[in-house]
């Protein structure tokens, strides 16, 4: 069974919002690199929406710089789970709608993608961690104060202990940090 891996952008504040952060080569190829080890991603329809709205074109575009460009060839390629009780038609290829109960949804998509599955959408993020259901987490925290939300983990139920298990700091200042469950 793969693992679950939550993976997002931060600011020191806690703001998620995409917006907001240091998106630069040297980020765009970390995420490259996430996605590349993942088997497959899931989103929630507001970031697959979000997603579907840019980087289809990017993929296309030849004149896209390396970074963006690359990560939006493999996207385009990598199988995409979206998690939505309105949308139902997905015109971007490699994209499966998940219905059904979540928990038992998400446990079968870990169950047939052995190399884990990366989820990158905050409300989604939230629902699985109540649902216990993440397995590591990969945070990169940009060194600005954004002063608004959406904030990450808002109105987390309970404190959870992690293990650290990498920590990288890039040349624009953001820190890659690599966490995971702690066993027992």
């Amino acid at each position: 069974m793969g693992l679950l891996t939550f993976g997002i952008n931060v600011t020191l504040d806690g703001c998620c919002d995409h917006t907001a952060g240091i998106a630069d080569d040297e980020l765009h190829d970390y995420f490259t690199g996430l996605m590349d080890d993942a088997g497959a991603m899931l989103w929630g329809r507001t970031t697959y929406e979000m997603m579907e709205s840019a980087w289809p074109a990017i993929a296309r575009d030849e004149k896209a710089p390396r970074a963006m460009r690359e990560w939006a060839l493999k996207l385009d390629a990598k199988p995409k789970y979206v998690v939505s009780t309105t949308r139902r038609d997905y015109s971007w290829e490699n994209t499966i709608h998940v219905q059904g109960d979540l928990r038992e949804a998400v446990q079968r998509i870990k169950e047939k993608t052995p190399a884990g599955v990366l989820v990158g959408s905050l409300k989604l993020g939230a629902e699985l961690q109540h649902l216990d259901l993440i397995d590591e987490y990969r945070l990169v925290v940009h060194p600005i104060l954004a002063g608004h939300g959406p904030r990450l983990f808002d109105g987390l139920a309970e404190s959870r202990q992690l293990e650290r298990v990498s920590v990288k700091t890039f040349k624009g200042g953001q820190t890659a940090m690599h966490f995971r469950r702690r066993a027992g």
